[in-house]
């Protein structure tokens, strides 16, 4: 402010000695003052036009720079320079937080929607656009219950009462694929509300394999023990000769075994599941796994069946395969067994290990069975899922055959294949990886 009252005072000073030198002498005085006040003007145009400048450089947005010189405006040009310059470093450092904040709600794996205080869609992250159907272009602004039109979560957001979440069907929900959701609403400052929502199908199929997991076990135990308790009972109560008493201990015997083989299954299926990966710098030879399991082959047909099969062992010499030599053995002892349990006498079954074109190998079991549905081929491998479920018992099956195969090839990087046609025999495969697999005759 002393700055600018010098400026115009020297301004007018020298309007006025100006004057003063160039006037005659009798108007020296009048002049002088006459010239001052033109100084006057001219510094008020100057200064005038120099805050006219900085209001344009302002209406301009204080883009860029201008020339505003010295002096108050030039003082307060370059104040609200860094103040402006301040202010826009602030804004972008909150935009950029804001970006990281959207991007790590986008990357987030539930689904993410943010709603105003009429519940209307301000933003949403890609999985909850995949949850609801909801599409960026059309859905912003938009009513949430207008777009979510399922009953309970409707009866959900109409009660008010958010201190729960709730189970609905996805926007992909099929029959044939179920696809459940667990959504969560969550009020915030001004009435606003975050919905989170969370893809639980994996969770629901656990828990309903869990459920049916401990009704199948309890089903399958309870039917070999009320068999041993009549019996049990019967040995108890009734005066039988020996003869009777040998038979219904054979038949004790025989629950129990089953009991004992259910048992050891789901061990093995424990096991399996529970324990690290095979090694891989292991290797078994493909020609002993093969002796063992013709040798059981053939004793369990003799014992099944009055007559015994036509087995054909066919194996590639000098293989072996990475892995362990009690999970291999289980697995193909599994298959030649089931085989054997369901093909009639004198028929053929065929066991070979070969090695594929890939460089892998291919371990199968083709029997002239009677054959399998189409129907049930896609669920074979799950637990004690039977075709026959009397057949099986019968012929000693516990129904976790085909599981445990499963798990023992997919832990030693193979696949189980199933085909099978009705009244012309299966066949039951595992491919091994070339990475699994060494043969001297390939140089490998």
């Amino acid at each position: 402010m002393i700055w600018r009252l010098l400026s115009l005072l020297l301004c007018q000073a020298f309007a006025a000695g100006l004057g003063w030198y160039l006037a005659p002498t009798p108007w020296g005085l009048p002049i002088a003052l006459a010239s001052a006040l033109v100084g006057s003007c001219l510094w008020l145009v100057l200064d005038t036009t120099r805050g006219l400048r900085m209001l344009a450089w302002l209406r301009g947005g204080a883009q860029g720079d201008t020339a505003i010189g010295n002096g108050l405006w030039g003082e307060a040009y370059d104040r609200v320079r860094r103040i402006l310059r301040a202010t826009n470093k602030r804004t972008q450092e909150s935009d950029k937080r804001l970006t990281d904040f959207l991007a790590a709600l986008q990357a987030s794996p539930n689904g993410v929607v943010l709603l105003d205080a009429e519940v209307r869609i301000e933003w949403f992250n890609q999985t909850a656009a995949l949850h609801f159907g909801f599409d960026a272009q059309r859905d912003l602004l938009q009513h949430l219950g207008n777009l979510v039109r399922d009953p309970g979560f409707a009866a959900y957001l109409a009660e008010h009462n958010f201190d729960h979440d709730i189970t609905m069907p996805g926007k992909e929900s099929r029959d044939a694929k179920p696809v459940k959701l667990s959504v969560h609403l969550h009020p915030y400052g001004g009435g606003r509300m975050l919905l989170l929502s969370r893809d639980i199908t994996a969770v629901e199929q656990a828990e309903a394999m869990r459920r049916d997991f401990v009704a199948n076990v309890s089903h399958e135990i309870r039917t070999p023990l009320t068999v041993l308790a009549g019996f049990v009972e019967t040995l108890q109560t009734l005066p039988l000769d020996d003869e009777e008493r040998q038979r219904y201990l054979g038949l004790m015997e025989q629950q129990a075994q089953r009991m004992q083989t259910l048992v050891n299954d789901l061990l093995t299926l424990s096991r399996l599941e529970g324990s690290p990966p095979p090694p891989n710098n292991e290797w078994v030879s493909v020609d002993m796994l093969m002796q063992h399991c013709e040798q059981e082959a053939r004793d369990l047909s003799r014992l099944l069946w009055t007559e015994t099969h036509d087995l054909r062992f066919e194996r590639t010499p000098d293989c072996e395969i990475a892995g362990s030599a009690a999970e291999l053995h289980s697995a193909m002892s599994n298959l030649i067994g089931n085989a054997i349990r369901y093909t009639p006498a004198q028929r053929r079954i065929e066991v070979c290990f070969y090695m594929s074109p890939e460089g892998g190998a291919v371990f199968y079991v083709h029997d002239q069975g009677p054959g399998i549905a189409q129907e049930h081929l896609p669920r074979l491998s799950e637990r004690f899922y039977r075709v026959d479920r009397s057949r099986s018992r019968d012929t000693g099956g516990t129904g976790l055959g085909l599981a445990i195969v499963k798990h023992v090839a997919q832990r030693h990087g193979g696949e189980l294949h199933i085909e099978s046609t009705p009244g012309k025999g299966s066949t039951f495969s595992i491919t091994f990886a070339a990475s699994r697999i060494r043969c001297e005759t390939t140089g490998a």
